[in-house]
């Protein structure tokens, strides 16, 4: 079947462009080797402007892809002008599968890093752990590297000053196959700037409800904060995200090109309490129900601590609104932070793990506490709609604002040998290959052609005058 015509002018005009730049791909392979096709002699093929061609065809991959479409479609309509490209070929360049065993240079930039503590690092530290070991080399463009200044209202997280100028010269010196931009701080700004000048395809990742986190804190609509996620991952050859849920949420908000990227858990680490071993919670009133994460608005402790239910309430983590907490919920036991085993041995010790939060796309403490065998109830929010239902390790509440006290009491009469079984089916491995799958290679042999040609300016240019 023929496909409409677009509804507007500018939809008309797109499709025009679209259709004549893969002409002129189809002209070119017909004429030369596959392997030397370039976007600047597509571009002059088409009559177009090189940045135009990767507008519509971020990568070398989705160029190929929608060509081998755009044939198929040719080739049902008998009245379409004829085009003679080896389809043979081509499409076994399209279909082969990439060699995901070659070792690749991978600039990973990030406004998340060492010593912040939350799920985001976890998840790029040990990714970025995982690939190195497959023998990727990887750079990591983080805060720690840079002057910063403490973020306002939340004094743990630093913030990069002055990043775009060292983050380009960190490109020049690494020159990576593959860049991924992990955050839209500082950093991530200067590292997607650098891309779209250079017309590196990159890819970037949706780890944070950003718009709700910022309306929680500032006074600021929601359509805000998208209008800004919207065009900081628009030029993003791959948006990845940990959960169908949140996939389908961004979709409804226009986002495009969106990708699973899954989490995987360190069920080594995170175990059930052995019999020999202390229980930590030793003293106080069961059961014990358990929050571990940052103590901040936007998490929704309040939800949480505001219950009325048996035993005693825990929380775990630091945060600006930890002093607060304590000051209107004086029976809930404040901790503060914990790491490596006593961390470990605070979800293996609790009878119920509580998320009450509503702007997480994931929860890696969700698959924590799982691996320690306790269960977790939570609201159906992104990551545990996504995780819980029919797991047997977690119960949901009724909705986002009601139920959570049952599905806290429910979750006491799961078996915590099922809920650690369901988080042996997560892996750190197979999130690193979910990302490596998902990247955007610069395709060959633009990469070579292109840092040849930026070190041979950087060279002329540190040339002295000659008077």
């Amino acid at each position: 079947m023929i496909p409409p015509m677009p509804a507007t002018l500018r939809d008309r005009q797109k499709a025009a462009t679209r259709e004549q730049i893969l002409r002129a791909v189809a002209r070119l392979i017909e004429a030369g080797p596959l392997e030397d096709l370039s976007y600047a002699e597509v571009a002059k093929a088409a009559g177009v402007g090189e940045r135009t061609v990767y507008r519509h065809f971020p990568t070398k991959e989705a160029l190929l892809g929608a060509f081998w479409a755009w044939l198929q479609t040719q080739a049902a309509q008998a009245d379409a002008p004829p085009v003679r490209p080896r389809p043979a070929r081509l499409r076994d360049a399209i279909t082969a599968p990439r060699d995901a065993q070659r070792p690749m240079r991978i600039l990973l930039a990030t406004d998340a890093w060492e010593p912040q503590v939350n799920g985001v690092v976890r998840t790029l530290t040990r990714v970025v752990q995982e690939l190195r070991e497959m023998g990727h080399t990887v750079e990591v463009v983080s805060p720690d590297q840079f002057k910063t200044f403490p973020l306002p209202t939340y004094p743990e997280i630093k913030v990069a000053l002055g990043a775009y100028e060292p983050v380009q010269e960190r490109f020049k010196a690494f020159e990576p196959e593959a860049v991924h931009i992990a955050t839209e701080g500082p950093i991530g700004l200067a590292a997607r700037r650098i891309c779209v000048e250079w017309k590196l395809p990159f890819t970037t990742s949706y780890h944070t409800r950003f718009p709700e986190y910022v309306s929680a804190r500032l006074p600021l609509p929601l359509a805000a904060g998208y209008a800004y996620m919207k065009w900081f991952h628009k030029p993003s050859g791959r948006l990845m995200v940990a959960t169908p849920t949140m996939r389908d949420e961004l979709a409804r908000h226009g986002f495009r090109n969106i990708s699973a990227w899954s989490r995987g858990v360190d069920t080594n680490s995170f175990h059930p309490r052995a019999e020999h071993e202390p229980d930590i919670f030793e003293g106080l009133a069961r059961p014990v129900f358990l929050y571990v994460g940052r103590v901040a608005v936007e998490k929704n402790i309040e939800a949480f601590l505001g219950l009325n239910l048996p035993g005693t309430k825990v929380v775990v983590g630091d945060g600006p609104q930890r002093e607060d907490l304590i000051v209107e919920h004086p029976d809930a036991k404040f901790v503060g932070a914990k790491f490596g085993d006593e961390l470990a041995a605070h979800f293996a010790c609790a009878d119920v793990f509580v998320f009450p939060s509503l702007t997480d796309t994931f929860g890696l403490v969700i698959l924590e506490a799982m691996a320690a065998g306790t269960p977790v109830a939570a609201y159906p929010a992104p990551g545990p709609i996504d995780l819980i239902p029919n797991s047997g390790a977690g119960v949901l509440a009724h909705s986002a604002t009601e139920g959570l006290r049952e599905a806290c009491l429910d979750a006491l009469k799961l078996d915590r040998s099922v809920v650690r079984a369901f988080a042996e089916t997560f892996s750190w491995r197979a999130c690193a290959e979910d990302f490596l799958r998902n990247l955007q290679p610069y395709p060959e042999p633009e990469k070579t052609r292109f840092w040849r040609r930026l070190r041979r300016l950087a060279r002329v240019r540190r040339r002295p005058s000659v008077a």
